[in-house]
């Protein structure tokens, strides 16, 4: 059973509204979908701080607008860059039976062994497109690095499992982490010292005389 998340629609757009709403502790937000019109709807911000804790950043909302209720998925949300706060959230409608496509939330977990050798992690993706039916949205997807070592990567592939159900829709040869070696070793690798006085070969050199 989906948690229920109370919406009020909004007929109201313009910005004096919209401030309205905020300064009330409700978030502007709208609701879309291929099979329903677009609707502006407005909800509490502690509800939905509420709501995401219970479900998780990817799981199905039953939202109650008026007494009329659709599941639907939060696909994004705008936020203030200086209060920190939700100003705006996107819902798109869902059926629960439907795959839709999705981004998760890529987690490195573990202390990787490259890592306490002094390598330096690189992870160039943070979250990964995947499609599934919304009831099996992982609220997030967690790759172990506990065994990578320096000059090591793993891609796409190393994290491809049977039984899953969704899809990663990505190339199986894509990077989710690497490391890199010491950035010391790097310096040394890069050229070696050369020993003080002239040079081994001075081919090619122009000399002048002293």
């Amino acid at each position: 059973m989906s948690t229920v998340l109370q919406a009020k629609e909004r007929k109201e757009f313009r910005h004096s509204a919209l401030k309205a709403i905020r300064k009330n502790g409700d978030i502007p937000a709208i609701i879309y979908g291929a099979k329903v019109d677009s609707k502006p709807v407005s909800i509490s911000s502690a509800d939905l701080t509420k709501t995401i804790r219970q479900v998780g950043r990817n799981g199905v909302i039953s939202l109650d607008v008026d007494g009329s209720k659709q599941d639907v998925v939060l696909t994004e949300y705008q936020e203030d860059s200086i209060k920190k706060e939700i100003i705006h959230v996107d819902f798109l409608a869902v059926d629960k039976s439907s795959k839709i496509n999705v981004d998760v939330r890529l987690v490195l977990v573990g202390d990787a062994a490259g890592v306490k050798d002094g390598g330096v992690m690189q992870q160039p993706l943070h979250q990964l497109a995947v499609t599934s039916t919304p009831d099996n949205i992982p609220p997030q997807i967690e790759v172990d690095v506990s065994n990578l070592q320096v000059g090591e990567t793993l891609t796409i592939a190393d994290i491809l499992y049977q039984g899953s159900s969704f899809t990663i829709n990505h190339e199986n040869d894509e990077v989710i982490a690497s490391i890199l070696p010491p950035k010391a070793e790097e310096e040394i690798n890069a050229g070696e010292q050369q020993a003080p006085g002239h040079p081994d070969n001075e081919e090619g050199r122009e000399t002048t005389p002293e």
